[in-house]
């Protein structure tokens, strides 16, 4: 099955995540298909705080990706800052 899900990034107590396409059957930071952007929890300066490709995100959907809760909570964000 694919899903997408979040994949840590970032250095001890900054954490930094991508928002990934991968084989459920892979390790969460290992191999994936697609990055489909980023999820920094605390933003520092002129980051944002979120970015994300909504157009292939619903492709993955249709194709018939799952997306994890947090994910979910994820692309919430980001469509209420739009």
């Amino acid at each position: 099955m694919v899903v997408i899900r979040l994949a840590r990034t970032g250095t001890k107590h900054t954490p930094k995540y991508r928002i990934t396409v991968a084989d459920s059957r892979r390790y969460v930071t290992g191999k994936y298909l697609e990055v489909l952007g980023y999820y920094i929890p605390t933003p520092r300066g002129q980051d944002k705080k979120v970015a994300i490709d909504m157009e292939k995100y619903n492709a993955w959907v249709a194709k018939g990706a799952q997306a994890t809760d947090r994910v979910k909570h994820v692309v919430k964000l980001a469509q209420g800052t739009k």
